[in-house]
């Protein structure tokens, strides 16, 4: 009796259960959140993104500053993203090759199954929604943690700025505590700010605070801004911004042009060339006459004139505008050139800029052409001095003295090939050139040139046949072709102050050793008994012979010295010049015009000899830098000139050299 009636109740309970099950509600899914939930809100905007529509998508995951968006508009902009066409539900998948796909969360990566490839589109935005994802992903970039991002993110803005840029610049030098990403956003900052800023104080500031600054790119953001357009109108427009009003006739608007612009803008009649004349009488010839008048009768320009002007009365062709009309044409109207750039104030600001900049930039032109001239200089004195003292105290013309040059450079090549660490082989090679070209020199003057003292021109020809007898062993030795003379790695590159003034450390280290040398042989020549005895011979030899000094021994050694001298000298000019057998060839006449206007066998005359041929040789190449060749041309007249007027040099000599 109890179990049936046990079973009647469960049966109730399990029917009553059932009943209430089928009329609950059903529950909800849980209510998307975060990134999702932004991306389903612009779906279609995101599926079908578009250069035009996308914007409305950063600008809500912006706005949303979900920590996910940086890395989502990555993987987006990379053509990363996917849309499960079941639900539409945005995913990644963890490798596209696969088969099945496996889905992976746009905000926290884990895994939501696996699909099929049929069953998932790509998305994969065009180039242009991408640049629009590049931009707006730029401005979580200015603020990552890893320096180098924030330098690649100026790097896009400064390669495309836009006006919305602004403001991102401004918030990443809040927090900036690199000191070279800071000054690189400030000038970004400053650039987009004269270009897009709408408050004009803001870019008159901006501009006047490029006044000190003398960098290509100050000038490229100031010159927009003086950019104008040639108008012609009846009156000045009063809204315009007028650079200059133009008087037809003068150099800046001649008069054809003038009246040329009135016909373009439909302001005057066309002027009628005479080939313009000459086609239309051609074109209308009837019957062998235009106008009446007999085609033969037209052989001169006012005869054609004439016909042309019976066709204009008829309506044929069109009038020839007078040269009184055209005259009132002109007077008629004003010409003027017109800013692109709306605001006044903002071009005289720009304008004032750059002439300022330009006043700098002249005045540091004017520094690195002197700067130019030193290192010229040095290199001439380098070349010079050995020549300068065996002139001096010899008398000899050495037309050899280039080829001891290029001894010393063929040193240093040879020493190169066998200790391969540069700066090691140039501190190996700098004595090693004097020894050998002091040697050489020795050996020149103890076998020709003391057979030759006082005979000025069989020196020169002996020399000079000497000179072409070195050449051509070298040629024979290593060639016709340059050899390598490599500069150590810290002699590489210049010494840059700013975009204007710039050295190369060659230069740089040729000046100290002529500085070095200047020292040295100054001290040699005024503080040794080899000076002494020197001074004494260049003075007076047979005086000098008297007391007891060789004159031989000493001419010898001086020689030799000088020769020794242009070997290091070839050794410095062969870092920066190829090393060849007519190498020397290049300095020999630069030489012998320094020893001459100098001053012979006197280091001071030789240092102002080349400190004025280098100064002048530099000014003239500025003025006419198209034809460097033209200075050497220029150089020699000068030379010319200035012997005529001091025979002697800047620093006369008394002497052997001085009487010849």
């Amino acid at each position: 009796m109890i179990r049936p009636i046990l079973a009647t109740l469960v049966a109730v309970f399990l029917c009553a259960t059932a009943a209430a099950a089928q009329t609950a509600p059903a529950a909800e899914p849980a209510a998307e959140s975060g990134l999702q939930s932004i991306l389903q809100e612009h779906h279609d905007l995101v599926e079908r993104a578009s250069r035009q529509t996308v914007q409305t998508v950063l600008d809500a995951l912006i706005d949303s500053e979900d920590e996910a968006v940086p890395a989502f508009l990555e993987r987006w902009q990379a053509r990363e993203l996917y849309m499960r066409n079941a639900d539409g539900l945005f995913v990644y998948v963890q490798n596209d090759r696969a088969d099945p796909l496996v889905l992976l969360d746009i905000e926290t990566g884990a895994e939501l199954g696996t699909a099929g490839s049929r069953d998932l589109t790509a998305l994969r935005p065009n180039r242009g929604v991408q640049t629009v994802i590049g931009a707006a992903l730029v401005q979580f970039q200015l603020l990552a943690d890893d320096p180098a991002t924030r330098a690649t993110a100026l790097q896009a803005i400064e390669r495309a700025p836009e006006p919305g840029q602004l403001h991102m610049i401004g918030r990443m030098l809040d927090e900036e505590t690199d000191p070279a990403l800071r000054d690189q956003a400030e000038w970004l900052l400053t650039r987009m700010t004269i270009a897009f800023a709408e408050d004009e104080a803001q870019r008159v500031a901006a501009i006047e605070s490029l006044a000190g600054d003398v960098r290509v790119q100050a000038r490229a953001a100031l010159n927009p801004l003086l950019l104008t357009d040639r108008r012609v109108a009846e009156a000045l427009p009063r809204d315009a911004n007028i650079a200059r009003v133009l008087e037809p006739g003068s150099a800046a608007l001649p008069r054809a042009d003038a009246y040329a612009m009135l016909v373009a803008a439909g302001l005057a009649p066309q002027e009628v060339t005479a080939q313009m004349r000459r086609d239309a009488l051609i074109a209308n010839i009837t019957n062998g006459t235009v106008a009446g008048i007999q085609v033969h009768q037209l052989g001169t320009e006012a005869a054609r004139a004439r016909a042309y002007a019976a066709l204009a009365a008829a309506g044929a062709v069109p009038p020839a505008p007078t040269e009184a009309e055209q005259t009132a044409a002109l007077a008629a109207h004003v010409f003027y050139d017109e800013y692109r750039e709306p605001s006044t104030a903002v071009t005289a600001a720009a304008a004032e800029t750059v002439a300022a900049i330009n006043t700098h930039v002249g005045l540091l032109e004017a520094i690195d052409l002197s700067l130019d001239g030193i290192s010229l200089a040095s290199i001439y004195f380098l070349a010079a001095i050995g020549l300068a003292i065996t002139f001096g105290v010899m008398g000899v013309i050495n037309m050899a003295h280039g080829e001891f040059i290029m001894m010393g450079a063929y040193t240093g090549y040879v020493v190169q090939l066998f200790i391969p660490d540069y700066t090691v082989s140039i501190l190996v090679a700098l004595p090693l050139a004097f020894a050998v070209t002091f040697g050489a020199g020795v050996a020149m003057e103890r076998l020709v040139i003391r057979w030759l003292y006082s005979r000025p021109l069989e020196t020169l020809l002996a020399t000079f046949g000497i000179s072409i007898a070195l050449q051509q062993i070298v040629r024979q030795v290593f060639g016709a072709q340059a050899r390598p003379f490599t500069a150590p790695d810290w002699l590489s590159g210049s010494l840059v102050f700013n975009d204007v003034v710039a050295i190369s450390y060659i230069r740089i280290a040729i000046f100290g050793l002529g500085v070095l040398f200047f020292v040295l042989l100054w001290l040699i020549l005024n503080k040794t008994r080899l000076g002494l005895e020197v001074r004494a011979v260049t003075q007076n030899p047979s005086m000098a012979s008297s007391m007891g000094i060789n004159p031989d021994r000493i001419n010898m050694l001086t020689f030799g010295l000088g020769s020794g001298i242009a070997g290091i000298a070839g050794v410095a000019i062969g870092l920066f010049a190829q090393v060849t057998p007519e190498l020397g060839t290049h300095y020999i006449v630069q030489s012998f015009m320094t020893v001459v206007v100098g001053g012979v066998g006197n280091i001071f005359g030789t240092l102002a000899g080349a400190t004025l041929i280098g100064f002048l040789q530099k000014g003239i190449e500025w003025l006419n830098p198209s034809n460097t060749l033209a200075a050497q041309t220029y150089m020699i007249l000068f030379v010319i000139l200035f012997i005529q007027f001091r025979p002697r040099g800047i620093v006369a000599l008394k002497g052997r050299a001085a009487g010849a």
